[in-house]
């Protein structure tokens, strides 16, 4: 008796527990559908504090349903939407569980988003756990789907917010007006006749033949010869224009201009002499060489320059190879309409250049109307020159060394400079062949420090000098975030990192490989580098990402290439590094979050596509005889002058420009940049995943489809365009167009309003007419 009142006891405890469990399940299901996080948390407490009396089962549904049950441990995120029932004795139930065919694949589906949305989790997930109360109530952003452009939202989300965070840097650091001694002066500024500019020309009268596919369209293949200084009409659809500076392109440089300025976008870039020049770098050496300024138009984010480019104006330099070209950040542009007493012009821009003879200069720029005023008025019509070009005294010449005791010389070739990137912009740095890192203060009054010479050229002399490396110094990078920092890269092969308050040190220094060049983006600690494959093992060249050591993150590899990467440039406002290599590709790759450990990041290969590809064809029967006549006659002549200046002109071989140009013609293959979407089946990009690691170098013949030089526009104008230039002498600009946004639209609608209502006035004089000053330049 005694044993079934028992009995009757526990199966009525049980059904009481079970009636509890059911009851509180379905209570809890509906709290999670309908009450915040802060209900489910006091719904944690009273279950813990309930004990015996209440099952565990509420408890472990509000931790599978909350992400700050545990603050110290992180939280995965779930690979699968479908929400764990509870076990029951009953094997039926399972049945109801057992997942079709379809749901398998959109399981699998939600898995891939789940990782690509993860990639943005980590910052988010380390700040809930510092500050749990504060982002209680805050909404995600939604990183999963596909944003308009083709893109997956969570490759993106850092482009939007690299956007906002780079007008915000530049509202702060970056000034109106700086430098206004500097200005350009009409005295300065000598024209030069015909017979005295042609010894600084480029040899090449004419380009290489070459023909553009654009991908999506079907035209006839025609095929170009552009002559030297000119340039094609840019594309109705795509935009992309194209002209030959008469040489192989070394350096390259945007002209910064005020954010909603809407104003022509200028290019400065230096090109060798002759195709086949090379040059030593253990010695400084002097030649005569031509500093061109290119005219790009009015090139918007929604729009392009219905003209041509046109080649606004040289400078005559006697100094040598320009290595590097740098601009001042801001404060150094003002309106072509600015009203200047004479002799004095409207300042373009200040440039600084770095030479082979170990000089770096820097030059008022004016703009190109207010130069050739002042051209008409100083030689008659009839004596015009067909080019202007112009011999120039700089504003300031920067040496090493002291007063008494100015070493620029022995320090060798200056192959790298870097102008601080916050206001007032008066610090340039460079780095030298003997390893020798200089740091100037343009502004100095020090009498130790700036000497004014008898022609009225100002020398300065660097408060900061130390030796960073063992051997030449081929890039220099400032922190934009913080100028005290400092990063230089050298032949060596060791990557350095410098605290300018104490450089006997440096913070952290790194030995991976040979670096080409590298750019250090806004709001990251580390650098982003681009390599010589001489030195890297199979599969791991390319480009990489090294943290500072800040973060403490291992390289993370962003793309790898089959050749050397000659060039590498990155955009604050896009997020992206796009890369030019040895093979003639140039690439773009939109950049993760770096400030988040990117170890975890996949499918680095979807954030990467090409912008165009540059191949070898051979020349048919169509075509080879008219190469073969005009490139014969071109190579006659350059043969002759070349013995009439006393030097042997180079044999014909199978490297030799002349051999080259004869046996093929270049195809340009054009990716369309307007969208991604599906372009992981397009044809671009299945080529460059084919051949980006496996691709065969022809080093028998000289690579004229090389690309030496890209750069990102600065400018919130133009920010989706690229330029590029090799060793052809052909370069090329094209539009990211599918890159921008409603964001960065709106901010530029607000730019252009802010910049119209302060110079209302002045823009309303502006008459400006780039058809017109093309006509100029062509008579000139």
């Amino acid at each position: 008796m005694m044993r079934t009142l028992l009995l009757e006891a526990v199966q009525r405890d049980e059904q009481q527990k079970c009636n509890c469990d059911l009851g509180l399940a379905t209570v809890g299901n509906k709290i999670l559908d309908f009450m915040d996080l802060r209900a489910l948390l006091f719904l944690q407490e009273l279950a813990e504090d309930l004990g015996s009396k209440c099952p565990a089962s509420v408890s472990n549904l509000v931790e599978e349903n909350t992400q700050f049950s545990d603050l110290d441990t992180p939280v995965r995120k779930k690979r699968s939407s479908k929400k764990k029932i509870e076990d029951y004795d009953d094997d039926s139930q399972d049945v109801d569980f057992v997942m079709t065919e379809e749901e398998e694949e959109e399981d699998e589906q939600n898995e891939e988003e789940n990782e690509f949305s993860g990639e943005a989790s980590e910052s988010e997930l380390e700040a809930q756990r510092r500050f749990p109360r504060m982002l209680c109530n805050k909404e995600k952003p939604k990183q999963t789907g596909f944003a308009e452009n083709g893109f997956q939202n969570c490759v993106m989300f850092p482009v939007w917010k690299c956007c906002r965070v780079t007008m915000d840097y530049r509202e702060q650091h970056h000034s109106p007006w700086q430098f206004s001694e500097w200005i350009p002066s009409s005295r300065k500024w000598n024209f030069l006749s015909e017979s005295e500019y042609y010894k600084y020309l480029p040899q090449e009268t004419k380009s290489p033949l070459f023909t553009i596919r654009r991908e999506g369209i079907t035209e006839d293949e025609a095929y170009y010869r552009i002559k030297r200084f000119n340039s094609l009409q840019p594309h109705e659809e795509r935009w992309d224009s194209t002209f030959f500076v008469g040489g192989p392109v070394w350096s390259m440089e945007w002209c910064p201009t005020p954010e909603g300025s809407a104003a022509c976008q200028y290019v400065a870039l230096y090109c060798n002499r002759r195709m086949d020049e090379t040059h030593k770098i253990e010695r400084t050496h002097i030649s005569p060489g031509l500093l061109q300024l290119w005219n790009l138009g009015h090139l918007q984010q929604e729009s392009c320059s219905t003209t041509k480019a046109a080649f606004a104006y040289g400078i005559a330099v006697d100094l040598g190879c320009i290595w590097d070209l740098k601009f001042c950040p801001s404060g150094a542009w003002e309106l072509p309409s600015t009203h200047r007493k004479t002799p004095q012009m409207p300042r373009l821009g200040l440039l600084a250049a770095a030479f082979s003879s170990g000089n770096v200069e820097i030059y008022s720029l004016p703009h190109p109307e207010s130069l050739y005023t002042h051209q008409k008025m100083q030689v008659k019509d009839s004596h015009l020159a067909k080019y202007t070009i112009c011999k120039v005294q700089c504003v300031a010449s920067l040496h090493v060394g002291a007063v008494h005791v100015d070493t620029s010389a022995g320090c060798g070739q200056c192959f790298s400079l870097s102008w601080m990137p916050s206001k007032p912009h008066h610090h340039l740095a460079a780095g030298f062949y003997d390893g020798t890192v200089a740091i100037w203060d343009l502004a100095t009054k020090s009498l130790l420090q700036r000497v004014r010479q008898a022609d009225g050229t100002v020398c300065i002399y660097p408060f900061s000098c130390f030796l960073a490396h063992d051997h030449a110094v081929k890039s220099v990078a400032w922190c934009k975030a913080n100028s005290n920092f400092l990063m230089t890269a050298g032949n060596d092969r060791k990557i350095k990192f410098w605290d300018l308050r104490r450089p006997y040190e440096p913070i952290n220094c790194m030995k991976r490989f040979l670096s080409t060049e590298v750019t250090w983006m806004l709001p990251y600690s580390g650098v982003i580098v681009a390599q010589d494959n001489c030195y890297a093992s199979y599969g791991v060249c390319g480009i990489h990402y090294l943290d500072a050591g800040y973060l403490g993150f291992k390289a993370f590899f962003i793309a790898p290439r089959k050749a050397t990467v000659w060039s590498i440039s990155g955009s604050d406002w896009l997020n992206t590094i796009t890369a030019g290599d040895l093979t003639g590709e140039v690439i773009a790759s939109v950049l993760p979050d770096l400030n988040i450990n990117p170890g975890h990041i996949k499918r680095t290969s979807e954030r990467r596509f090409p912008i165009y590809k540059a191949d070898l064809l051979i020349c048919t029967s169509v075509t080879k005889p008219t190469v073969d006549r005009a490139s014969e006659e071109e190579h006659l002549a350059t043969a002759e002058e070349t013995r009439k200046d006393g030097e042997q002109s180079p044999p014909i071989d199978s490297k030799s420009y002349h051999s080259t140009v004869t046996r093929y013609s270049i195809l340009y293959q054009d990716t369309d940049l307007r969208n991604f979407k599906h372009f992981l089946s397009r044809e671009p990009m299945r080529r460059m995943h084919k051949f980006e690691a496996k691709g065969d170098l022809h080093m028998d013949r000289m690579l004229l489809e090389s690309i030496h030089k890209v750069r990102f526009s600065p400018n919130l104008d133009s920010y989706c365009w690229i330029i590029s230039g090799g060793q052809a002498g052909i370069v090329r600009v094209h539009c990211l167009k599918g890159l921008s946004s409603h964001i960065s639209q709106k901010m530029l609608m607000e730019c252009q309003a802010q910049f119209n209502a302060m110079y209302e006035e002045m823009v309303e004089e502006t008459t400006y007419n780039p058809a017109v000053v093309h006509t100029i330049v062509e008579l000139e």
